[in-house]
């Protein structure tokens, strides 16, 4: 029987049963569904978690030593640990920030240029402070956009020019940041960043240094060696006995931490996976007695295909294009559903905080990969061989004669 003629015979036997066949193609549906749903919710708050982080992020490293750390140690790093690209920092302090229209409890963050590039930063709207402005510490800022949405009211506006109050004295507006769930931020509450001069003197931060120092590796060096070099030398720079190192000095890679991010979703993936297989599992043994009742009920078809020739290999092969059918068909509708889920649970998510409170802000977007499409398609492909292979050879055995007799 030639491929053209199973297809016809699948076809046509599914087609006498359409009912059952809809109802068996059911389990496999919401298995398909659940997979493709949950996992592309996932991929989509890893890709947003991961895109707020910034292209670079596996490339920096922050640090802290007991003592603090002044400019002149960043530069004794830099000369020590040229893997480095740079090393940089920022004075960090808090208070209160007024306009016309709000009031917010902020965190002023002074760092330069490279700080901002090594926390995945960069102006959107604006400027950034002049070299001058910078030297002289002056009373010039930066707003997020979620700032600037609870001083001046409209996330839309172009607030350069304008005035805000920190801590009671007057700050010119000259740019704009995306916000970001990295930084913090929320009703009442927000960040601006200023001159770092401007934080340390007008501000009263860094009473023992910089309050956050990061480092910007070079592209292609080893990571995690780098980070084990760093605490050496700081540990030398600060006499830190060798058994207090891990203790006292702090080094950490955004690397492991996207390393942790991704451990913990492919957990999760792992658990969703396990949860949906269940109900693949239910609707491969749906499979399974859909087939075995549709051999009883064709004995006597299956005795008369023996009679005119039908070996016992070419009945196994159609009960199990007839199976591979069913789960295929069951794979396919549940990939369409589980897209359309997909982006419902990502609405969900995002509206419902459930996304913010894993780190990701804004709206997140599903990310279906053709990798999973494909699995799943070959899970279904493997349910109906595996639930249908022992209808498929119970049909085979059956003896000719008897099937004919069969009432």
């Amino acid at each position: 029987m030639t491929p053209r003629d199973l297809a016809a015979e699948t076809v046509s036997a599914l087609d006498a049963n359409r009912g059952r066949s809809l109802l068996t193609v059911l389990g496999i549906v919401i298995g398909i569904a659940a997979v493709i749903a949950m996992t592309s919710l996932i991929g989509g708050i890893r890709n947003s978690l991961v895109g707020e982080l910034g292209l670079d992020a596996a490339r920096r490293v922050s640090m802290y030593a007991p003592h603090g750390l002044t400019e002149d140690d960043l530069e004794t790093l830099e000369q020590a640990l040229p893997e480095y690209e740079f090393i940089t920092g920022a004075y960090v302090t808090g208070g209160e920030m007024t306009s016309d229209n709000g009031q917010l409890s902020a965190t002023f963050y002074g760092g330069d240029e490279r700080y901002l590039r090594a926390s995945g930063l960069s102006v959107s709207t604006g400027r950034l402070w002049t070299a001058e402005e910078a030297a002289g510490g002056a009373q010039v800022c930066l707003l997020t956009t979620d700032g600037m949405r609870q001083l001046f009211g409209d996330p839309n506006a172009d607030p350069t020019g304008k005035t805000v109050r920190i801590n009671g004295s007057p700050y010119q507006v000259v740019g704009v940041l995306p916000s970001s769930s990295m930084m913090g931020g929320g009703d009442g509450y927000g960040n601006a960043w200023l001159p770092p001069n401007t934080v340390r003197d007008r501000l009263g931060a860094g009473g023992r240094g910089l309050n956050d120092v990061v480092g910007f590796a070079r592209e292609g060096v080893d990571i995690s060696s780098l980070v084990e070099k760093t605490k050496q030398q700081l540990a030398k720079m600060q006499n830190v006995p060798d058994d207090e190192i891990e203790s006292s000095i702090y080094v950490q890679s955004m690397k492991e931490a996207i390393d942790s991010l991704n451990e913990y979703m492919n957990s999760f993936s792992l658990m969703m996976g396990a949860v949906a297989g269940i109900s693949l599992l239910v609707g491969g043994i749906g499979i399974m007695n859909m087939m075995l009742t549709s051999v009883t009920e064709r004995i006597r078809e299956i005795g008369l295909r023996r009679a005119l020739g039908a070996t016992r290999g070419d009945i196994t092969t159609q009960f199990l294009w007839e199976s591979i059918a069913i789960s295929v068909a069951g794979g396919v509708i549940g990939v369409a559903v589980g897209y359309g889920g997909s982006w419902a649970l990502a609405y969900v998510a995002s509206t419902s905080g459930l996304a913010s409170s894993m780190g990701a802000s804004g709206s997140v977007a599903p990310a279906i990969s053709a990798g999973a499409v494909g699995v799943a398609c070959g899970i279904c492909v493997l349910i109906g061989l595996v639930f249908g292979y022992y209808p498929a050879r119970r049909a085979a055995k059956l003896d000719p004669v008897e099937a004919l007799r069969y009432q």
